[in-house]
């Protein structure tokens, strides 16, 4: 069986690294979007579950599917998104607006009309907001030195080590490794975990004009202009030529199903995207999709024991995350970086792209990768239409 022939070590532990990441990167931001809803500690749990298996699912299916590492993920910039803007809803007119975001990435997805859209985008730009998405990432491996200098240091020492001699597993050595001189310096505040499964709640939806138009609007657009752009502009600085409309639409329909109990919005991923399309999870790209799936695997525990999970990666030090993201991600940004600046044509629209959205600046709702991309295809327009 071809699955079982592909299985690797190096793609299982990018899996692993990808959820590490994209949970302990923004799961207080999910906490903080739950609870402006007033949500009680079982609707939490149900949240974390319904995200859980969202995410999980559609990696496993899609990554399968499509011989392709898919790697989807909740909707940070919704969930920020959703902290000022829900005062006032209910949870039922909360769900019920999630619902319709859901259904309006489902249409886009399916109809197409997303995908004629991002197939106009050269490779170029792509790849330059996907650098400048990442580029925070790869600074806080480093500043993590100014708070924790000798943990951080010892990951990054061994992370080099692993390089030189076991390039594929070089992350997941410097995790452990990391994991172990926390442990020794008395930083994993592991003794309140408690092993307890999470537990759907359901919550009848309800619409309101107010939840339609301050949630349902600003959360679609939030998630197709900052999550699914950049999502498939990484699968694409990969290589890969990701069925756009499939993905999107699958997703959708993940996130329209389990709304009711928490699934605020589900995308495709584009941090952790990064970690199960790079060589890092295996030196041939038709058999990374097995990243995908691992990330789902794990996901699927996530979500089964989310109350467990969050306070477990919750209690690792902030550092050993921000160092093992960083480096896990260091040959993504280059990469990115090389696609980016090699066509000279494309070049200057191409800095401009990667410059604007590793600002990090947020207008109108929307996040920095969206407005990166339009700059640079501004740029692009300006300088060489016509010509």
């Amino acid at each position: 069986m071809r699955l079982l022939r592909d299985v690797s070590l190096s793609a299982v532990s990018a899996g692993f690294v990808t959820v590490l990441v994209g949970f302990a990167s923004s799961a207080v931001i999910v906490f903080q979007a739950a609870h402006a809803l007033g949500a009680s500690e079982a609707e939490l749990g149900s949240w974390l579950l319904a995200l859980g298996w969202g995410m999980g699912l559609t990696c496993i299916g899609l990554s399968w599917y499509y011989r392709m590492p898919v790697s989807t993920a909740w909707s940070t910039a919704g969930a920020a998104m959703l902290i000022s803007s829900v005062a006032g809803l209910s949870m039922a007119q909360a769900i019920g607006a999630f619902m319709l975001s859901a259904l309006l990435i489902v249409v886009s997805g399916f109809s197409g009309l997303f995908e004629r859209a991002i197939k106009r985008i050269p490779l170029a730009l792509a790849a330059g907001m996907m650098s400048g998405v990442l580029l925070r990432f790869g600074l806080n491996a480093f500043t993590a030195l100014q708070t924790r200098f000798g943990l951080t240091l010892a990951i990054f020492a061994v992370y080099l080590l692993g390089r030189r001699l076991l390039p594929r597993y070089a992350v997941i050595v410097a995790l452990l490794a990391g994991l172990a001189l926390a442990a020794a310096q008395g930083l994993l505040h592991l003794g309140g975990v408690a092993l307890t499964l999470a537990k759907p709640v359901f919550t009848m939806p309800a619409l309101s004009w107010q939840a339609m138009i301050g949630v349902a609007l600003p959360l679609f657009i939030v998630t197709m202009a900052s999550q699914n752009v950049p999502g498939i502009g990484v699968l694409r600085a990969a290589g890969y030529q990701p069925p756009v409309s499939m993905l999107v639409g699958w997703t959708g329909i993940a996130n329209l199903l389990l709304a009711p109990f928490g699934a605020y919005a589900l995308n495709l991923s584009t941090i952790t995207a990064a970690i199960v399309t790079g060589p890092e999870a295996h030196a041939d790209p038709a058999r990374r999709y097995i990243g995908g799936i691992a990330a789902g695997v794990f996901y699927l525990l996530l979500g089964l024991f989310g109350a467990t999970m969050a306070a477990t990666l919750l209690a690792l030090p902030q550092e050993l995350v921000w160092a093992i993201a960083g480096f896990a991600l260091l040959g993504t940004i280059g990469n990115g970086l090389l696609t980016a600046l090699s066509h000279e044509r494309h070049r200057e629209a191409a800095l401009v792209t990667f410059l604007l959205t590793a600002s990090g600046i947020s207008l109108f709702g929307i996040g920095a990768p969206f407005w990166g991309l339009l700059a640079g295809v501004l740029t692009l327009l300006v300088l060489h239409a016509g010509r």
